[in-house]
């Protein structure tokens, strides 16, 4: 009974922020049909500068209070820095270009913010466990669980509800869905794409800055440490569907909830049975388990 609450708690929580990354990464694909690879900086810049806001408030004895809005402004800020100035100054450039040479662009781009987090923080680890320790642990099933990991599994239910209801419930939801079903014909009935474009690439890139922040208490932040999120959140989106809101939730069930059997029953298989999975459903599925339909033009 442990061993499988064990692996379900663990799993649930690696599932949330990876659901909150892959998020980001699936909604700027379908909406820009663009993939991103940037998307790890978005994911490692937050986790750095929610660190670095961390460290400062602990530093200087401020209330503690004050970690969780530090850490969320820390995504915003982030995610509408970097999202603005790689969507105007770069994607915005590309759009009618090949997607392979997005992708190079992006990859470029990713490689870039990589070697500037070592120019600004540093090469030393920052270990920010303060907000951790001040929400301290909780007994479930006989097991000790740190109530800051279990708060992930809500924020990612309230992501999720979230983006639910502003896809489905506002004018903007619907404005996203006309773009994404046809570009041109959104332009001849008068929405502003590029500003659509805009407002999605910046939103996608604050739920991977988001990701990185919430996550860098349970972990230690270091140079390079986002590569292999970014790689489990691309298996994520293939497994799911690009473009799939309920395909990133799925796909990060499967991917958290296996990794985690693997952990604890045989590490070694960590990431094999992942990339298991994900070749098997593109063999029976290529397009994903729950990929949006396509619109076909007459």
């Amino acid at each position: 009974m442990q061993f499988w609450a064990t692996v379900f708690l663990d799993g649930l929580t690696y599932a949330s922020y990876l659901f909150i990354v892959s998020l980001g990464l699936t909604i700027i694909f379908g909406v820009m049909k663009i993939l991103n690879v940037a998307h790890g900086s978005f994911y490692a810049w937050g986790a750095y500068t929610a660190a670095f806001a961390i460290g400062i408030i602990s530093d200087n004895d401020l209330p503690e209070i004050l970690f969780l809005p530090a850490i969320l402004i820390s995504a915003v800020l982030v995610g509408v820095v970097l999202g603005y100035i790689i969507e105007r100054f770069i994607l915005r450039k590309m759009y009618n270009q090949d997607i392979h040479l997005i992708v190079l662009a992006t990859f470029g781009v990713f490689l870039i913010f990589e070697d500037l987090i070592i120019i600004t923080f540093g090469v030393d680890p920052y270990l920010p466990y303060q907000p951790a320790m001040m929400l301290g642990w909780i007994d479930i099933v006989g097991l000790n669980r740190g109530v800051y990991q279990l708060s992930l599994i809500l924020l990612a239910t309230i992501v999720a509800f979230g983006c639910w209801y502003g896809l489905t419930k506002t004018k903007w939801g619907k404005l996203l869905q006309s773009v994404i079903y046809d570009r041109e014909i959104s332009e001849a009935m008068g929405i502003n794409v590029t500003k659509v474009y805009v407002v999605t690439f910046i939103g996608g890139a604050i739920l991977g800055a988001l990701g990185g922040a919430y996550v860098a208490p349970t972990t230690s932040v270091s140079p390079g440490f986002a590569i292999d999120l970014v790689v489990l959140s691309f298996a994520v989106v293939v497994i799911g569907g690009m473009g799939s809101i309920p395909g990133a939730l799925i796909g990060s069930l499967i991917v958290g909830l296996l990794r985690a059997f693997a952990v604890h029953q045989a590490p070694i298989l960590e990431l094999f049975v992942v990339f298991a999975v994900m070749a098997i459903v593109l063999i029976i599925r290529p397009e994903g388990l729950f990929a949006p339909p396509k619109a076909r033009k007459i």
